[in-house]
């Protein structure tokens, strides 16, 4: 029987977890990031490319199927600024929170930006585009 606490406590040693092989890959590592998204090092993109292919496979014997969705005229551009923002500040949205858990504060200025530009793209969707949020979660 599941209990909200014990999905909690589920939730907490799995994220602990994560958070454990991330830093330990060198996910968490702005130089590790930059060196990899300027083909200086292969090995972090051979990594996350082995976690995508183990995903894969994962899912498909486990029989996960992705929910159709609408691609619409916001995915594009939003890919490109969440990539560029990736390899700006070193990491996509989870990684700066695991840069703080290990003491990179400056990592807070990532996640303050974050934050805002989150509340932009709602406020920027509500008043200019309407785009339908879908799967999106806009």
């Amino acid at each position: 029987m599941r209990t909200r606490g014990a999905v909690l406590v589920a939730n907490i040693i799995t994220g602990l977890a994560l958070g454990f092989v991330v830093t330990n890959i060198g996910f968490g590592d702005y130089t590790e990031l930059n060196r990899m998204f300027t083909f200086q090092d292969p090995r972090m993109l051979y990594a996350f490319a082995g976690a995508v292919a183990i995903i894969v496979v994962i899912f498909t014997v486990v029989g996960v199927r992705r929910t159709p969705g609408r691609i619409h005229g916001g995915v594009i551009p939003g890919a490109v600024l969440f990539g560029t923002g990736w390899a700006i500040s070193g990491g996509c949205p989870a990684i700066p929170i695991i840069q703080v858990a290990s003491g990179y504060l400056p990592a807070l200025v990532t996640i303050a930006g974050v934050m805002v530009g989150m509340w932009l793209c709602r406020w920027a969707n509500a008043r200019f585009f309407q785009l339908d949020r879908g799967s999106c979660g806009l």
